[in-house]
């Protein structure tokens, strides 16, 4: 029979339930439950429990259209959503009903619950979704065995009272079987399931790293930076376009130019900073402590999370000579370290004659990224400090100061240079020393270190961090961090034969046999010199005294024995502050009759406060436009080389 609508009498029922309560649904179970026991007791005639359910169910149609009256009910508050877990089906599984795993649990046990997906919707009640079948007669129709899993959950109605007879687990079947059907795929009664929701679009792809960009920072050396290239090219949709070096590109040093908090900005890449920060700040005077303070611990956190930067640290005894390397990549960027580092500093004793081509050539080879602090000069020793051009506010004022340890202090071949400062709250001490050569002359050079410990006349406006711990004897005192490096002149105490033997019996890397004979190292352990001070392992070559322009050691008459003149030491006032990451030579510059000798550092800075004599971000501008236009000079050159050999042919006449 159809109803004006068009739909069948018997799809309006189960329309009718549908949009009812769970209350309505339990009511009409246990109706259903009493009217089998009715008729039980009227007929005599019960089907046996062990007849199959779809043979049983063919009784429901009659038996429905006098169980089917709704009555007027007091509505009742909803149920309180079940703390678990939904467990909603896709369109596909609404499709091909699964078999149900243990049917005669579920079609024997009364007290079984529904899904918490149907108690959240009993108290709001929705549309059947659009993943399901629409049409009743299919779900009316369908052999419930083979139904979905909701056709097969027990009605809470149907539970049997007094001495559990058959006639009530009878009653109980068919109620909850009945009432499956009604809840079956197409609708799902008062506790109507959510199909799944899928995403309009494809989600996003995962990062590289799933950490979170705030916890990396520019300065690091180990591998967590690795993505920071696919980071910034992601989050920016460009990259630098500065002409740097290839070996910087390929590691992603050009994209770490500022603090990984800055990203969270969307219009530039600097943190925004809020109205009432700007009034609160203050950049004339500040405390350790303080919200905003320049020098202050919540800005040394934006730039260094873990407080901890990187130093390159070299000395090189140039030997006087004219002619500069053609390339110094492999000086001050080796390939070992996978990041350029925070601050170099670079000590040459001997140094050539045109002090402004040297640096001008150090410019070219540290790039755009950096700028130079500051640069000093006493006679040949030459030392440049370059920084990151984002730390340059950091810094205070430089300072430095010169000893001659020559008798006749004109001749300023001999002696040492000091510059120092101080970055955040930590104070630096950069010392680079000439000391007096000749292989029985240890005690020249000591002398020469004790008098540059007392002479050297610094801080001299910048104050201690830590005046208590100061000595007005020893200036190494007075700094957190001090590094010495240099041609400190010690030899091997050993003749050139033996020398030699050990060098062709172990390889470069081992040289502990030659450190026996090592006269700092044993000056050292006595502590006659360098009190207080360390020195990373040593793990390569002699770094004197080589033919120029070749791989051997002295082949003149005079048969210098190959020496450890050239070094880098440290101290610091805190343990540990310090770590040495690597202390090697560079053997591929053969300019001079020295190698030059490098060290990474990875420094722990402290905050400062903001009341100390700024550099206010000053360095050498004019250096820096003149290294940068040789670079990109360098760079076109070589690009256009690199189109000329492509496109050139040889031809061959056979």
């Amino acid at each position: 029979m159809s109803t004006p609508n068009g739909f069948p009498q018997r799809s309006r029922v189960c329309l009718t339930r549908s949009m009812e309560g769970g209350a309505v649904q339990d009511l009409q179970a246990k109706k259903a439950g009493k009217a089998a026991k009715k008729e039980a007791g009227s007929d005599g005639a019960l089907p046996k429990i062990g007849t199959p359910i779809s043979e049983t169910l063919k009784l429901l149609p009659e038996e429905l259209k006098a169980n089917m009256k709704i009555k007027s009910i007091t509505p009742r508050p909803p149920r309180k959503p079940r703390l678990e877990r939904a467990a909603s089906l896709d369109e596909k599984s609404w499709r091909k009903w699964r078999r149900f795993r243990t049917s005669q649990e579920s079609l024997t046990d009364p007290n079984e619950t529904s899904s918490s997906n149907g108690s959240l919707q009993e108290a709001s009640p929705s549309p059947p979704t659009r993943g399901r079948a629409s049409p009743c007669n299919p779900c009316c129709q369908q052999d419930p065995l083979h139904s979905s899993p909701d056709a097969l959950e027990a009605s809470p109605g149907g539970k049997s009272r007094g001495g559990a007879s058959d006639l009530g687990k009878r009653a109980s079947e068919i109620s909850s079987a009945f009432g499956g059907l009604l809840r079956g795929k197409g609708f799902a009664g008062g506790k109507p399931r959510l199909s799944q929701i899928m995403p309009a679009r494809p989600l996003p792809p995962m990062e590289l790293n799933v950490a979170s960009p705030s916890l990396r920072t520019a300065n690091r050396i180990d591998s967590d930076c690795l993505d920071y290239r696919h980071y910034s090219q992601h989050k920016f949709g460009r990259v630098s376009s500065s002409l740097s070096d290839s070996r910087l590109q390929g590691n992603g040093i050009l994209y770490d130019n500022c603090s990984t908090d800055s990203m969270k900005s969307t219009f530039s890449v600097l943190t925004p900073i809020r109205a009432k920060d700007v009034r609160s700040r203050s950049y004339m005077e500040g405390s350790l402590l303080a919200s905003g303070a320049l020098m202050g611990a919540e800005e040394l956190s934006r730039y260094f999370p873990d407080r901890n930067m990187g130093i390159f640290v070299a000395t090189w005894n140039m030997q006087g000579q004219k002619e500069l390397p053609v390339n110094l990549d492999d000086f001050l960027l080796p390939t070992d370290p996978d990041f350029a580092q925070d601050m170099y500093v670079i000590g040459v004793q001997e140094g050539c004659p045109d002090r402004r081509e040297w640096e001008i050539r150090l410019q070219e080879t540290l790039g755009p990224h950096y700028v130079l602090l500051h640069s000093a000069a006493h006679g040949v020793l030459y030392m440049s400090v370059f920084i990151r051009r984002d730390l340059i506010w950091f810094c205070s004022e430089v300072e430095y100061a010169t000893v001659t340890t020559r008798i006749v202090s004109q001749i300023k071949t001999k002696g040492a240079l000091g510059i120092c400062f101080t970055f955040f709250g930590t104070s630096f001490l950069f010392i680079t020393s000439h000391f007096t050569s000749g292989d029985s002359k240890v005690n020249e050079r000591k002398l020469d270190y004790n008098k540059t410990i007392q002479a050297l006349t610094l801080p001299k406006n910048v104050p201690d961090t830590n005046p208590y711990r100061s000595s007005s004897s020893d200036v190494t005192t007075r700094f957190d961090e001090v590094f010495w490096f240099g041609d400190f002149n010690f030899r091997l105490n050993k003749d050139r034969e033996t020398v030699d033997s050990i060098l062709n019996q172990n390889p470069d890397t081992d040289v502990s046999k030659l450190l026996v004979y090592d006269q700092l190292t044993s000056e050292m352990s006595r502590g006659s010199i360098f009190k207080g001070f360390q020195e990373a392992d040593i793990h390569f070559r002699p770094s004197y005294k080589f033919d120029i322009g070749k791989d051997s050691y002295d082949t003149t008459s005079k048969q210098r024995t190959p020496s450890y003149t050239d070094r880098v030491v440290f101290r610091s006032r805190y343990k540990d502050d310090i770590q040495a990451v690597k202390y090697s030579s560079c053997p591929v510059i053969k300019t001079s009759d020295h190698r030059p000798v490098f060290a990474l550092f990875r420094v722990r800075v402290r905050p400062g406060r903001d009341n100390i004599p700024l550099a206010a971000g000053q360095f050498d501008r004019e250096l820096y436009l003149i290294g940068i236009r040789r670079r990109a000079t360098r760079e076109l050159l070589r690009r256009r080389e690199h189109k000329d050999q492509r496109s050139s042919s040889i031809c061959s006449i056979s």
